[in-house]
């Protein structure tokens, strides 16, 4: 079976969301032109405020903790902000364990990360 890789780009309230559409992120081809889509996005739309979110995520590959940092340095050259929302127990402990916990902010689910994230856009 294929694996699917493809990421979902909502506009709520003035935030960026991208919702990661696959349970497992790890085909380094198919990792590559999602982030290809985030990184052409973001160029074009300079967005204040990102929310990255993983609700149907239950695997994903180091590539993707690379990408994450990409777009957090991107965003912090013009003060943007980047977080990350619906990320199960599991694979938090892979930000636990790299450190990554101290540079990103965790929020339970979409909602909650948009609206802390409007109230310091607005």
């Amino acid at each position: 079976m294929e694996e699917q890789t493809d990421i979902e780009i909502i506009l709520d309230s003035g935030v960026t969301v991208f919702v990661f559409k696959a349970v497992s992120i790890s085909n380094p081809q198919k990792i590559e032109v999602v982030s290809g889509r985030i990184r052409d996005f973001i160029e074009a739309n300079t967005p204040k405020a990102v929310v990255f979110d993983f609700k149907e995520v239950k695997f994903f590959s180091s590539q993707v903790l690379g990408l994450l940092l990409d777009i957090r340095d991107r965003l912090k050259s013009y003060n943007g902000q980047v977080v990350i929302s619906a990320i199960e127990p599991k694979l938090h402990r892979v930000f636990t364990i790299t450190n990554l916990d101290k540079i990103f902010r965790f929020f339970p689910d979409r909602e909650n990360a948009v609206t802390a994230l409007k109230t310091n856009i607005d």
